[in-house]
């Protein structure tokens, strides 16, 4: 264990128990995406011959060398191959990267093993490759039921596919093949109200997968979204809309059995997902690939973006030794309040080398919405109200990061 200055207090830092691998091939960049992501075109495999195969056995040779290049540390309990497409990858390509992270650091007993899928990049036998390799938890990017939503969205697969994918994943699970599985969905989309998205809810819930991520549509510089909101030929819900479409979801799920864990995920009993919490827990993890952020001593670290960037990046020796630095306060805060326990204040201040005097500042900023019920205080833990105070987060947040950036530019001279 590790030791870093918090303020005057130092603060134990524990190696990173998590990893995060990025696989940054797609078919095709979807209209929301900002990903760092290599598009290979519809025809794209990882087979030898096929479109794209050089491309990926190259990166996973660069991936692989930036695994065996890191720092040492404990056997690692959770896992998460995210993309891009991950299922692009070949069964031989996942096994031989996740032997990689095996032989740096080792797997522990019951490490879950999570992987992205997109529906219309894999078959059943596939799928069972995956299984055998390690894989324990699958991550399926559905975003709607909705065939001609998919096709705005740039999606590739459509609703058939999705409904096939899910059946598989069900048996894999019912016969104890896979530990767990989640769908995404996005609600806000263009065009969306209140009718539609409860019957998208509706399906999610027949499929009833254990676990469900649910995020809002966020318009992202440089994609083509943000370009058709531009010219105007984008009809975006408004915030009282979003409002209503987070607060609708949040009702059906729990009627249906998913409690509300963090911001956009639900979860049925023993399925939250452990890689998840590691994120908004202020836990490090380690990321490799490009396009990664790892922060294993609490503040991220940012790989490059592009591939030749990458490739640059490793030969110029990435990972120079720093002194261990713990997250700072504003930071944990904003992850810690994106769960349903929300965050101990005063603890996390402690351990940040924030004085306790100084959040009087925070709390008066915070005192209206603690009014309005969107922020509770239940003894020393601070957490959003749900799902109003989680829908309207980012208003609480901001007043969060202007206390900090007052807080750290100190008194202001007279004029």
């Amino acid at each position: 264990m590790a030791l870093a200055q918090g303020g005057n207090r130092p603060v134990a830092l524990r190696p990173p128990r998590s990893a995060y691998l990025h696989i940054p091939f797609c078919h095709r960049r979807c209209f929301y995406c900002d990903f760092p992501v290599v598009p290979l075109g519809d025809r794209a495999s990882a087979a030898q011959g096929e479109p794209g195969s050089r491309s990926i056995a190259l990166y996973l040779e660069q991936l692989r060398g930036e695994i065996r290049a890191s720092a040492p540390g404990p056997p690692l309990s959770t896992v998460y191959i995210g993309g891009g497409t991950p299922s692009l990858l070949s069964v031989e390509q996942i096994q031989a990267v996740l032997a990689e992270l095996s032989q740096r650091y080792g797997l522990a007993e019951g490490a879950e093993v999570t992987l992205e899928l997109d529906p219309a990049s894999f078959d059943l036998a596939r799928l069972q490759g995956y299984l055998r390799a390690g894989v324990n938890r699958v991550s399926l990017g559905g975003q709607s039921f909705d065939d001609a939503v998919l096709e705005r969205l740039g999606r590739r697969h459509r609703r058939s596919d999705l409904l096939e994918a899910a059946q598989w994943l069900r048996s894999a699970q019912r016969d104890a093949q896979l530990r767990s599985w989640s769908l995404d969905l996005i609600q806000s989309l263009p065009g969306a109200d209140l009718a539609h998205w409860a019957a998208q809810l509706e399906q999610a819930i027949a499929l009833a997968p254990p676990h469900l991520s649910i995020y809002d549509l966020i318009l992202e510089p440089g994609t083509v979204f943000e370009r058709m909101e531009a010219r105007g030929d984008l009809a975006l819900p408004g915030d009282d809309l979003s409002a209503d479409l987070m607060e609708l979801t949040a009702q059906r799920l729990a009627g249906a059995g998913y409690g509300h864990y963090e911001i956009s995920n639900y979860a049925q009993p023993g399925h939250a997902s452990r890689h998840n919490r590691v994120y908004w827990s202020g836990a490090g993890w380690w990321g490799f690939g490009m396009g990664a952020t790892a922060a294993p001593w609490g503040q991220r670290q940012s790989r490059p973006r592009t591939r030749d960037a990458y490739a640059q990046w490793l030969q110029d020796s990435p990972e120079p030794i720093e002194p261990p630095r713990p997250m700072p306060f504003d930071e944990r805060v904003m992850v810690g309040l994106r769960r349903r326990e929300g965050v101990a204040l005063a603890e996390l201040a402690l351990d940040c080398g924030v004085a306790i005097p100084a959040l009087d500042a925070l709390k008066r900023r915070w005192q209206g919405f603690l009014e309005r019920g969107l922020l509770l205080q239940e003894g020393n833990r601070w957490r959003l109200s749900d799902p109003e105070g989680l829908a309207l987060s980012n208003a609480v947040l901001r007043e969060l990061l202007d206390w900090w950036s007052e807080r750290a530019a100190g008194p202001q001279p007279s004029p």
